[in-house]
């Protein structure tokens, strides 16, 4: 098989985190459920054929570093924490773009979740 350039799509759909996020007194004490999801077009030159980890991007390491930055600290406004995420996937170079979701499930009663989107391209060298 020949080797080519395209571009792979890699997602994590609605990951069920714990997080401290918000601005409401109840929200800065205790944490609540969020919902991250986050999809990104990714450069790929896999060759179809190697089938080593390391010729893809691991959507596992997207996970841990969604992870760890919801676990660093108290965000007050989901829109920061989802800037962060897009900041962190455009740290491999073959992610071109980013679109990351935040969502809260349990903040509004009647709702099935409420949250925001961001769409983010990776900025021009």
């Amino acid at each position: 098989m020949t080797r080519r350039s395209s571009c792979r799509r890699v997602f994590v759909s609605r990951l069920e985190l714990m997080a401290s996020v918000g601005i409401f007194e109840v929200e800065r004490r205790y944490e609540q459920r969020i919902h991250v999801s986050v999809d990104l077009d990714v450069i790929d030159n896999y060759d179809g054929v190697s089938d080593r980890l390391e010729d893809v991007l691991d959507y596992g390491s997207v996970i841990d570093a969604v992870r760890e930055i919801v676990a660093q600290k108290h965000f007050n406004l989901i829109e920061t924490l989802a800037e962060r995420i897009a900041e962190a996937c455009f740290s491999d170079p073959r992610v071109q773009r980013t679109r990351i979701s935040v969502a809260k499930p349990d903040i509004v009663a009647g709702c099935a979740e409420v949250g925001i989107a961001i769409e983010r391209e990776r900025p021009a060298p």
